[in-house]
């Protein structure tokens, strides 16, 4: 009898994109996929462990999970399970835990996928993970998730990425070209390439992102390629000019780290750039796209983050032209070096700055939106259909709403931005497909 396998994905579009491929591979072994409520044979979770809301939220599903079938095989994967094996291991109603490079080959481990009284944990020493997985994220939504990288050498001091994943590692363009290739002849439009430090692509080789995107942007039939995140010290003038001059795909949109806007702080964290580096690559952005969406990632309440320091980030955001922040809350994490810092700051006071600048991201926001009403651009309409109301992305990823009307799922259709709703949507005028 076939059985039957769902899957969880928490975390970044790396996990998607790893998620499905490990899907794939399951359903060449024979497994059908199917939905999380179904009731699968098999569960496999795919966890990230950036912050403890992260590693909490895996006990969550697995019960979660039992709940639709008490005698479903629950498998644990992800950074989580690499960084905390034995803690997941004693989740009641975890059967396997498999580490990094264990993963991608889950079929050689989930055996008759009957449940066991203690799990079974398999992973490897982080140091001998030394192997690159392709993978991509196909069917799940309209946009592909395009892993070209893995891995990071940086060691930011609140950061255990490193000890989840490994070193840094890539694919190489004619490989990562071949798949792009695969997505477009199966209908996709968009890519969106993603990585744990995805602007190290090609380090320790005679290979770079700049060619990489250089190599992408000549694919025939791909309409959109995004750059999921890249680190200030890596997103190079030569890249900014390609985007702005010369690209027939790149979409003006950047997302670009930069934790802290105290060059105290920055130091502390280990970040390798300070910020008149990373304003100034928002100005040559700005001076070259200037609707270009950017955004920013921003921990609060890191140590020794005192009021005054925190209102230097404040006021830095404050200053630059930038399109929407991610806030993330600092959180103690194992083996890090910033969990040694002294100068903690009290959990009130954290949640009172996340505060200040979920408020700050979102006026930046909406005055990004409003900057690009009246205009055309191109939005890929997704699948979405939510009370007859379906949501795209424009190409400087302005969210936009409209009727739905499934002939136009997956197209791209020239819009005129009319009015910003109170959700934060732009409505628009339909022109025509492109």
């Amino acid at each position: 009898m076939q059985k039957s396998v769902a899957f969880y994905t928490l975390g970044c579009k790396l996990n998607f994109s790893e998620t499905s491929t490990i899907g794939r591979s399951l359903s060449a072994e024979g497994y059908k996929k199917v939905d999380f409520h179904e009731g699968a044979d098999v569960y496999v979770i795919n966890t990230c462990s950036v912050t403890d809301n992260a590693d909490k939220k895996c006990k969550k599903i697995v019960k979660e999970a039992l709940r639709h079938n008490p005698n479903a095989f629950v498998t644990v994967i992800g950074c989580y399970a690499q960084l905390k094996p034995q803690e997941i291991a004693n989740i009641e109603g975890v059967d396997l835990v498999l580490g990094a490079a264990e993963k991608f080959n889950i079929s050689d481990y989930i055996g008759e996928a009957k449940k066991l009284e203690t799990a079974i944990v398999k992973e490897g020493k982080i140091k001998e993970v030394l192997d690159y997985h392709a993978s991509y994220s196909i069917g799940d939504r309209t946009r592909t998730f395009l892993k070209v990288q893995d891995g990071c050498d940086y060691f930011c001091s609140f950061c255990t990425i490193p000890l989840a994943r490994g070193a840094s590692r890539s694919d190489t363009i004619a490989n990562v070209v071949k798949q792009a290739k695969e997505i477009v002849a199966q209908g996709t439009k968009e890519i969106v390439l993603t990585g744990v430090n995805t602007g190290d692509f090609g380090s320790g080789t005679t290979e770079n992102f700049y060619q990489l995107l250089q190599a992408l942007d000549e694919v025939e039939g791909l309409a959109r390629l995004r750059i999921s995140s890249i680190e200030p010290n890596l997103l190079t003038d030569e890249i900014i000019a390609f985007v702005a001059n010369n690209s027939k795909c790149v979409v003006p949109h950047f997302h670009i780290p930069l934790q802290s806007g105290s060059d105290q702080l920055l130091k502390s964290m280990r970040r390798k750039y300070d910020t008149s580096l990373y304003r100034s690559r928002i100005e040559k952005i700005k001076t070259l796209m200037p609707q270009a969406c950017i955004g920013v990632d921003v921990i609060i309440g890191y140590p020794g983050e005192t009021d005054e320091l925190f209102l230097e980030t404040y006021n830095f955001l404050n200053q630059l032209d930038i399109s929407y922040l991610h806030v993330f809350t600092y959180s103690e994490r194992v083996n890090t070096t910033a969990q040694k810092l002294p100068g903690k700051v009290p959990m009130k006071t954290r949640n009172e700055r996340s505060k200040m600048l979920h408020i700050l991201s979102d006026k930046k926001r909406r005055f990004f939106y409003e900057q690009q009403l009246h205009k055309k651009f191109p939005v890929l309409w997704e699948a979405e259909n939510d009370q007859d109301i379906m949501y795209g992305f424009t190409s400087n990823y302005v969210k936009v709403q409209t009727h739905y009307d499934p002939s136009l799922v997956n197209e791209i259709m020239e819009v005129q931005l009319e009015h910003i709703t109170d959700d934060m949507l732009v409505k628009v005028k339909q022109l025509s497909l492109v």
